[in-house]
């Protein structure tokens, strides 16, 4: 599936949210949505969150 389909995908799902949920829940969709986001440019390598997950160091 293209980028373009994902995209339009997404929209539509969102728009679906803000139209039965309202303003409060078109937000967490935003929200939750840029976690996946974040989490699949994590699964395909493109960034990399060692840093955040593991921490600092204890000495």
């Amino acid at each position: 599936m293209s980028s373009v389909a994902i995209g339009l995908f997404a929209g539509l799902l969102l728009a679906l949210v803000a139209a039965v949920g309202g303003f409060d829940m078109f937000m967490l969709a935003l929200v939750l949505a840029a976690v996946g986001v974040v989490v699949g440019l994590a699964v395909d390598g493109r960034i990399d969150v060692t840093g955040l997950l593991s921490g600092r160091g204890r000495g």
